[in-house]
């Protein structure tokens, strides 16, 4: 058996292979709030009602497309919740795209994407309305293996049900909001 001299340790070591790279976990931020934080009143029905920005990294291989569900699980009181209000519902978002700017309404949306039906019965943002306490706003990005294709404009169950099996990873961003504060 071979002995390694001390001095040629540092050499061997380095010429070992390097483990892998864990994988780059999919995120979603707001450059407008952090995780936890209010949501400002500009995004909200006390404001000028737009969508927040939000940005997102970290997409698998294989990602075809992104979904993004939008949701408020303490309707209507949050000591009390009876139902979940869905706030917007997107998907077939193109898998380059890495944001979605303040204020995108249909007419400015990336290419392709598909808006589905909100609790609202419309397709497009609806913010934060409280109608007491303090609410949590859960915006969750989906990375799919697929282009959905037209399906209309599904409800936030009716997308659940289309995406099942093709979820590549899951980021969630949870923003609060407070009527008054």
């Amino acid at each position: 058996m071979r002995r390694i001299t001390p001095l040629l340790i540092p050499l061997f070591i380095a010429a070992l292979p390097l483990a892998p790279e864990a994988p780059v976990a999919l995120v979603l931020h707001s450059p407008a709030f952090s995780a936890g934080a209010a949501i400002p009143a500009l995004y909200t029905c006390d404001g000028a009602n737009q969508s927040p920005p939000l940005e997102w990294s970290g997409a698998p291989e294989g990602t075809k497309s992104f979904a993004l569900i939008v949701d408020d699980p303490d309707a209507p009181d949050p000591k009390a919740p009876k139902t979940t209000w869905v706030h917007w519902v997107l998907y077939d978002i193109p898998a380059g795209t890495t944001r979605l700017a303040a204020g995108a309404d249909p007419a400015h949306l990336p290419a392709g994407t598909r808006a589905g039906t909100a609790s609202s019965r419309h397709t497009e943002w609806s913010g934060p309305c409280p109608p007491v306490g303090r609410h949590r706003y859960f915006h969750k990005l989906y990375a799919l293996d697929a282009v959905l294709g037209e399906r209309g404009h599904p409800t936030a169950s009716g997308l659940d049900a289309l995406m099942r099996g093709h979820i590549l990873a899951q980021a969630e961003l949870i923003g609060t909001y407070q009527r008054g504060h």
